[in-house]
């Protein structure tokens, strides 16, 4: 498949009108759009935003290839737009952008569309190939220079296969002078690189690598882990014969067969930024000794661009994976309460086997595995697999002795470094007793202290905390439930989705779990405004929002009404000023007004479906729901200017 199969003259902009990055996002994605190639608009944006989050795709050079894979991609695609003045993209090297390539791809994209399009970005590390595009005068012209380029990226990949024909451990960059200096030749590189979508990155990073290799005379064999699977895969000659393996990647690598040896760890964009510096620290072994699995010599070089770190990491593994047990679960336990609110019990008049088997399914089993999967993932995410037993073992522990959710959080860090502590305890046996450590040491010295732990320090003055925050929110006052409920819904619109929003959503899990139902009927309301307010304010306000954002207005109707606040992110973004205080306000506001009409919910997720089983009246719930996103509605529709036709 060739590049212009993908990009045509449909999908190009030779003079682009935007100023800023998030207006040439939006210029290209209406582009895209028009051409027919995203069945969602909106949703096509939120993961282009969401990849730019993680690391500008502003590679520098006057270039960017903003990407994304996703569902909501009808037909893959790439358009292109050029920007003769230059504006900033927020690229690496802090200069202008003039050429955008934005890549469309969708989840079900097959192997020759994702090696077109990692070969464009390899096209994109020629200077030349740059200046054709910046001097076309047409839509024509910028097609013809493509081709002509494939053309000959295509001829140089058939001679290297046939070249590489012999199959060698190492596929040498440069066979001729050593242009490095005496004996560099003699040294080997071998590199991974990898992007979170792995399309555009993490084959420019290799390219660039190569590249270097080459012009310096070293050998180098690179392993791109992209979206199509691992491609020149590393063997373990490859691995022993090297000076020093790179790793470039804002992903995670599997690194255990590195361990021993020299590895210098570094985000994606420096390979494509840098590549002669990271060629010249790995044959100068300038890199830390890898130690496996999340051990790591003091110094070790890791600058992952926008990755969390520390607690907030840890903790969004444990909730990310305790997330689908919490809404299968909690949603049969809410389905079972139509029947009557103790139709499960079988010595209540209002039996029904029906609501005892949704009840058993939902709460005794997918429920009752929250905390142990919390503090499980938790205590992974912190130590590995070996972390994963003893974090499992005591989130049940705190489960079935009723230190609730908050057991399950300290179980789950208790168990992470506790068997961090384990492992450079035994770093000093014999090579010979390696292979027992992760299936007899970790477990059983990591179950064991931790359950001790728990057993005998934590439960019970944590069970006593929980009594007691229960008992405190019980006799809290209209006053101050209207104030919770007013901190709880805004907090679910500050990040739509990120760090504040999970914070609340958590505390409400952890409410359901201690009994206690009104915070979390707070929590689902402010959730439901943001996407609920914008959809009605589209319909509302029509002259205020572009085509597009009226077709993802009608799609956040659907996403708001079943609890997915993420659904306001493309208007949050695209104008954050106006959107993000007007939806924190109506989110507050239906939060305090939950509280105040006393409703309770049972149940974690759900959105509409859940509200006929709320605690109180569900027509306040409703009320309170709407007049939040009416708010937000006028709001917007205040704050915001009229678009140009």
């Amino acid at each position: 498949m060739k590049i212009t199969d993908l990009l045509q003259e449909s999908t190009i902009i030779l003079d682009l009108q935007s100023n800023s990055k998030e207006e040439v996002i939006q210029e290209l994605i209406d582009k895209l759009d028009f051409a027919g190639k995203l069945s969602n608009p909106a949703k096509f944006k939120e993961a282009i935003l969401a990849r730019e989050k993680q690391s500008t795709t502003g590679i520098g050079e006057g270039i960017a290839i903003p990407h994304a894979k996703t569902d909501a991609v009808k037909h893959p695609a790439i358009v292109f737009g050029r920007s003769r003045s230059g504006l900033d993209y927020e690229a690496l090297d802090g200069q202008p952008s003039h050429l955008f390539f934005m890549i469309a791809a969708p989840d079900g994209a097959n192997e020759a569309h994702l090696e077109t399009l990692s070969r464009l970005s390899s096209l994109l590390m020629n200077t030349s190939f740059r200046a054709e595009l910046e001097a076309a005068n047409s839509e024509r012209e910028i097609i013809q220079a493509i081709n002509k380029q494939e053309e000959v990226r295509l001829e140089k990949e058939e001679k290297n296969k046939e070249t590489s024909s012999h199959n060698e451990p190492i596929e040498s960059a440069s066979k001729g002078t050593n242009k490095g200096g005496s004996g560099a030749s003699k040294k080997k590189i071998v590199a991974v690189t990898a992007c979170p979508t792995g399309i555009a990155h993490t084959y420019m990073a290799a390219d660039a690598l190569k590249a270097k290799a080459e012009e310096l005379g070293i050998e180098i064999k690179v392993q791109t882990n992209g979206s199509g699977g691992v491609k020149n895969r590393l063997s373990r000659a490859d691995i022993e014969e090297a000076t020093t393996i790179i790793v470039a990647a804002d992903t995670k690598v599997d690194m255990e067969d590195f361990k021993g040896k020299h590895v210098l760890e570094v985000p994606v964009s420096r390979a494509i930024r840098n590549p002669a510096e990271l060629i010249e620290k790995a044959l100068k072994q300038d890199a830390p000794v890898y130690q496996g699995g999340s051990e790591r010599k003091e110094g070790q070089e890791k600058e992952q661009a926008g990755q969390r770190k520390g607690f907030y990491k840890h903790l969004m593994n444990g909730v990310s994976n305790m997330l689908p047990f919490v809404v299968g679960g909690g949603i049969l336990i809410a389905i079972s309460f139509i029947f009557g609110i103790e139709a499960s019990d079988p010595s209540h008049p209002s039996y029904h086997p029906l609501a005892e088997a949704l009840m058993t399914i939902g709460g005794g089993n997918a429920f009752g595995l929250m905390i142990p999967v919390l503090a499980g993932f938790i205590a992974m995410s912190i130590a590995d697999r070996p972390g994963f037993a003893p974090g499992m073992v005591g989130g049940l522990m705190a489960s079935t002795g009723e230190a609730g959710f908050l057991g399950g959080l300290i179980a789950g860090f208790l168990a992470g470094y506790l068997v961090l502590g384990i492992k450079r305890a035994f770093q000093g046996l014999p090579q010979a007793l390696e292979g027992i450590k992760p299936v007899l040491l970790f477990p059983l010295f990591g179950i064991l202290i931790t359950g001790a732990i728990m057993l005998y320090v934590v439960i019970e003055p944590v069970k006593a905390l929980n009594d007691m925050l229960e008992g405190w929110l019980g006799g809290m006052r209209s006053g101050n439930l209207l104030l919770l409920g007013l901190i709880l819904g805004g907090m679910m619109a500050v990040d739509m989705g990120g760090p504040i929003n999970k914070a609340a959503f958590t505390f409400g899990i952890a409410m359901i779990d201690a009994g206690q139902f009104a915070p979390h009927a707070a929590i689902m309301a402010g959730g439901m405004v943001p996407p609920l307010g914008l959809a009605l304010a589209t319909t509302m306000f029509k002259k205020k929002f572009t085509k597009a954002e009226r077709e993802a207005g009608k799609t956040n109707y659907v996403m708001g009404a079943t609890f997915i606040t993420e659904g306001a992110i493309p208007f949050a973004a695209a104008d954050p000023g106006r959107v993000i205080p007007s939806i924190i306000v109506g989110s507050a506001l239906a939060g305090g007004l939950s509280m105040l009409f006393s409703i309770g919910l049972p149940a974690p997720h759900g959105g509409a479906f859940v509200i006929p089983i709320v605690e109180g009246n569900p027509l306040l719930y409703v009320l309170a729901i709407l007049i939040g996103s009416l708010i937000t509605a006028l709001m917007v529709g205040m704050l915001k200017k009229e678009v140009k036709a």
